[in-house]
């Protein structure tokens, strides 16, 4: 949101960072669409905010856990492991219908074991879609 438009506003560059990581996308309020999120800054809108479909946030959030990492998950020791599923179980990585496979590949480990380490945790386990 720069170049022809002028430079970006400083409350976009504020929220920039938390867009980023949820792997949303800003954009001109002009380009807004209806489920787009309009950020208004002293009752003018400044920024868009469109978010990720719920099936690429939990790309996003195995691709930030590789990068805080700095190696594959799949790499990681099995504390390590534990402590990756923890935390996309509270992000609600899980509700994503395939979560429990998609993140068992990312891990390298089998839907079984990832679900023996939310049991571990106490957490209920994720309940599966048709």
């Amino acid at each position: 949101m720069t170049g022809a438009e002028g430079p970006e506003h400083p409350f976009a560059r504020a929220v920039r960072p938390l867009v980023d990581a949820m792997g949303g996308e800003l954009l001109a309020p002009a380009a807004a669409r209806a489920d787009d999120v309009v950020l208004s800054w002293e009752g003018a809108p400044v920024v868009a905010v469109r978010l990720p479909h719920l099936a690429d946030s939990l790309d996003h959030l195995l691709a930030d856990l590789r990068r805080r990492h700095g190696r594959p998950l799949a790499e990681l020791g099995r504390k390590e492991k534990q402590q990756v599923v923890r935390q996309l179980e509270e992000r609600g990585a899980f509700v994503v219908r395939h979560g429990v496979e998609t993140v068992a590949a990312a891990l390298g480990v089998s839907r079984f074991t990832v679900y023996n380490y939310l049991n571990r945790e106490g957490a209920a386990p994720p309940a599966e879609g048709p």
